[in-house]
């Protein structure tokens, strides 16, 4: 889906009902600044806001991800580019995991392998086993690095108090306190602070 295309006919629908910006935000529920987001093309509508969005705007969701106004004959081929770009949205997600996982597993043996043949073998001086040491930890944070950047992009976080689903930023991310598929996030919408689901859709 082209963010930008999006963006622009949101201000465009926005504008024909002569609405400010702010004024969508409160009908949304939202600040003025998440609506100015998406007018830019920096980001989307999460799911639990296109409906009323589309209320507010008198649009229907397929226009919405079309960034257009269709008519009758081309409604049923959108409706079908549109399902299929969410697929392929959710399959990259997938793929990112897989990668994430591959890249942790991977920096993980190397780094303790590096780590075993310092201990281990008794010809290598003090020097030598110290670079080999120091080269583990250089391996094992860089691939933990990698995963990191890999996960926080892959999918968003759903809200379990308001439902809505956002993508925490990087400080975020990394201190927030987790299990394997929740993070204890601050909803960006709503406010609370609770444990986050992850999601592969945006």
């Amino acid at each position: 889906m082209e963010q930008s295309k999006i963006g622009k006919f949101i201000a465009a629908m926005r504008k024909e009902q002569s609405m400010t910006q702010r004024e969508l935000a409160d009908v949304l529920n939202i600040s003025d600044k998440t609506v100015s987001k998406w007018e830019c093309g920096n980001g989307l509508p999460d799911v639990a806001l296109m409906l009323p969005l589309c209320e507010a705007l008198h649009i229907n969701v397929n226009e919405l991800l079309s960034g257009e106004r269709l008519n009758a004959s081309d409604y049923q081929k959108k409706a079908e580019e549109n399902m299929m770009d969410l697929i392929r949205e959710r399959e990259e997600s997938k793929k990112k995991i897989v990668l994430e996982v591959v890249v942790s597993a991977t920096t993980i043996v190397s780094g303790c392998a590096l780590v075993i043949v310092a201990g281990m073998v008794e010809p290598i001086p003090a020097l030598g086993k110290g670079v080999l040491i120091a080269l583990a930890a250089l391996v094992i944070i860089s691939g933990i690095s990698v995963a990191v950047v890999l996960d926080q992009d892959a999918g968003a976080f759903e809200c379990p108090k308001c439902e809505r689903r956002f993508q925490p930023n990087m400080k975020e991310y990394v201190w927030s306190v987790h299990t394997i598929k929740k993070r204890k996030l601050k909803c960006p919408y709503c406010g609370e602070t609770n444990y986050c689901r992850k999601v592969l859709t945006h």
